[in-house]
């Protein structure tokens, strides 16, 4: 009779343990299932990043920046860009002194049409920043940028320079625009107009062929060269793209056919997200959406 019992147990231990070791080995494989699952998603999820980090959307073929506001672009091959924007651009600006208690006191290409004739460039181009600037006249002559012989030419109206390590900007440090935009207002008012008038810092041929591919890009981050920028909005346009660059002529319809058709904008500003040196001929690649 004990032996039956003994048995008994015997058997019931022994199937509570296969029981014990079916339930461990369920587990261990549920557990193994669960963590090959967990890595087939990262994986996935990083080949997603991947993707969008090298999403490319275009090359630059233009750089430029201003030392002076309003004044003539220094094209560049390369250009460092700092938390400031476009390191040395627009640094110096000339205020209207007659305007105290104005929001926007600048003298720019509204009020002057002629500054864009002015040269700006650094004496010592490597060191921007930190520079003298001088200032080649429409006559040809040399001035140092603090020179009141140039204020006095510049201007009918009194006005002084003033330099700020920040930069003198409208809205944003960086702006960019691609080439099928230009083209394509320039069909749109029946006339080729040139980058100059649209001041960018960073001109980009899009891979795609429709225009206005830049709208798209607001609220992303863009990998252009070692720098990283985020496109904060587009931008709104003023009197200054009915400026010719080079004859000074107005026509009022370019900037009426803007606010008509694009709401006023043409282009995009942004801002650095992580500072880098960017060349003419580097890849623009969407990085992701702004953090």
């Amino acid at each position: 009779m004990f032996d039956a019992r003994r048995a008994s147990d015997a058997r019931a231990a022994s199937d509570v343990r296969a029981a014990s070791d079916d339930r461990g080995v369920s587990d261990v494989r549920r557990v193994s299932d669960a963590r090959a699952a967990s890595d087939v998603r990262a994986a996935s999820d990083a080949r997603a990043a991947s993707d969008v980090r090298t999403a490319s959307v275009g090359r630059v073929v233009g750089l430029w920046r201003y030392p002076v506001k309003s004044m003539a672009a220094e094209a560049l091959r390369a250009a460092d860009v700092g938390w400031h924007g476009f390191v040395g651009d627009r640094r110096w600006a000339f205020v209207r002194s007659d305007v105290p208690e104005s929001n926007f006191p600048w003298l720019t290409l509204r009020e002057e049409a002629n500054l864009g004739h002015y040269h700006p460039s650094f004496t010592e181009p490597n060191r921007p920043e930190t520079s003298p600037t001088t200032v080649r006249t429409p006559s040809g002559a040399v001035l140092r940028i603090t020179d009141p012989a140039l204020a006095a030419e510049i201007s009918t109206s009194p006005v002084h320079v003033l330099r700020q390590a920040r930069g003198i900007f409208d809205t944003f440090p960086l702006s960019v625009i691609t080439t099928q935009t230009i083209q394509r207002l320039s069909e749109m008012v029946g006339q080729p107009l040139e980058v100059d008038r649209f001041r960018p810092n960073i001109l980009v041929e899009a891979e795609s062929s429709e225009p206005f591919a830049e709208d798209e890009w607001v609220g992303q981050v863009l990998q252009i060269g070692q720098m990283r920028m985020r496109v904060d909005k587009r931008d709104g346009r003023c009197v200054v793209i009915t400026i010719d660059p080079v004859t000074g002529e107005r026509n009022p319809q370019i900037l009426r056919t803007v606010a008509s058709d694009r709401g006023g904008c043409l282009g995009v500003y942004g801002t650095t997200v992580e500072p880098g040196s960017v060349e003419v001929g580097d890849t623009v690649a969407l990085a992701g959406l702004t953090p």
